[in-house]
């Protein structure tokens, strides 16, 4: 691994990332660790979370306001690419991941660090995602992750912090296990490891439950630019606030909840509690505008593109070569995607109820049945025999009768 002298921490607040500053420094040898707090609309004074770094041993106490570049760098793309890990998960934290490394990366080169750090274990996802994109970014610097290393259990973990004069929790910490952005929430670990157990009501914040929803309808009108949301209910909105709007409105109505098991990249099976009620609508509405702007062999060719870019994402590869190649198929894709969608929220249920757009390909003297009908019926019988052709020279054959 080699003596890393000044490194850069991606900094929670928490106990392992807190510990892991007296730990970089009085265990591996470290002279300097400068913590990074990563603001992404989380929603939390990180200002406490600064100062605690400092008193902890860290000789700066970084706080970086990415929300705005994480919707517009990796939130919209995800977007134009309907991202859903296993066509359920819209990688509302997965995305985060190659941005803080990114934080990270730009950080020890502004700062001159030899080295970075998390404070990840051994048997998650998001270990992969920052090792993997840091390396992508700067493949010379060290990466040094002591959770993975130093086989402490939480308790163990409380008392060593403790030993450099870093307090343990005030009061008995949550079972579970929370990340949260501006694009949503997971939650795992405690009752929720038990596959068969419900999610108890307590651990939702962005999402109503059913019974407390509105008892009458609510229709939002989503505008998107090339493939980009950019209007709320004909407004035009700065990404923060249109994230922001459509998650409350969305949640209101108890939409964007979603319980799975999920194929860790690791391996093992996990179980996971998202909200993400803006995500999971704009995803959902853009995938039909596609349908109404993009040909019928660019939308399908599309779906299998889609399900690789979810993967590649997932398993943390943001920063590679497939992913890139992808990106520039998918930007192509997404020059005729505008229009708006019109969305009705009832009882933790989302449809999309109309659309609209000026390069629509729908055309309506073809499609209908009435009098406007345009469509040329008599083509349809020699289409149908050159199509058929080849399905009754096989059924010929397989008779004998050829």
């Amino acid at each position: 691994m080699g003596r890393a002298t000044k490194v850069v921490l991606a900094y929670s607040g928490g106990v392992d990332t807190t510990v892991c500053i007296p730990y970089l420094k009085e265990e591996w040898g470290v002279e300097e660790v400068i913590t990074l707090a990563a603001d992404l609309g989380q929603g939390e004074e990180l200002k406490p979370i600064q100062e605690k770094a400092l008193k902890s041993g860290a000789s700066q106490s970084l706080v970086e306001d990415a929300t705005e570049r994480f919707l517009t760098d990796y939130a919209f793309p995800a977007i134009q690419a309907n991202a859903l890990y296993e066509n359920r998960y819209p990688l509302s934290t997965a995305l985060a991941r190659p941005l803080i490394a990114q934080l990270l990366v730009e950080a020890a080169e502004k700062y001159g660090a030899d080295a970075v750090a998390h404070g990840c274990t051994g048997k998650g996802n998001d270990q992969v995602r920052f090792d993997v994109s840091i390396a992508a970014l700067n493949p010379n610097i060290k990466v040094l992750v002591p959770a993975r290393e130093w086989n402490m259990s939480r308790e163990e973990t409380i008392a060593y912090g403790e030993r450099f004069g870093i307090p343990s929790p005030v009061k008995k910490s949550s079972p579970y296990s929370i990340d949260r952005n501006i694009l949503g929430r997971s939650i795992e670990a405690g009752p929720l490891e038990d596959p068969w157990t419900e999610p108890p009501e307590e651990i939702y914040l962005m999402t109503r439950a059913i019974a407390n929803t509105p008892d009458e309808p609510e229709y939002v009108e989503i505008g998107f630019t090339k493939g980009i949301p950019t209007t709320l209910n004909g407004n035009m909105l700065s990404p923060i606030d249109l994230i922001s709007q459509l998650n409350e409105i969305v949640g209101r109505h108890g939409v964007g909840r979603i319980d799975l098991m999920e194929n860790r990249l690791v391996g093992i099976k996990s179980r996971e509690i998202y909200e993400t009620p803006a995500l999971l609508v704009l995803v959902d509405a853009h995938r039909d505008l596609e349908s109404l702007t993009l040909t019928k062999d660019v939308t399908q060719y599309k779906r299998g593109i889609e399900q690789t870019y979810s993967e590649l994402v997932y398993n943390g590869l943001w920063y590679s070569p497939l992913k890139s190649a992808l990106d520039a198929f998918i930007q192509q894709t997404q020059e005729q995607v505008s229009g708006t969608i019109r969305v009705k929220l009832f009882k933790g249920q989302a449809k999309i109820v109309g659309r609209k757009s000026e390069n629509s390909l729908y055309t309506p003297d073809l499609a209908t049945y009435g009098a406007e009908d345009k469509f040329d019926h008599k083509a349809a019988e020699g289409f149908i025999y050159v199509w058929g052709l080849p399905t009754r020279i096989w059924s010929k054959k397989l008779r004998g009768e050829a």
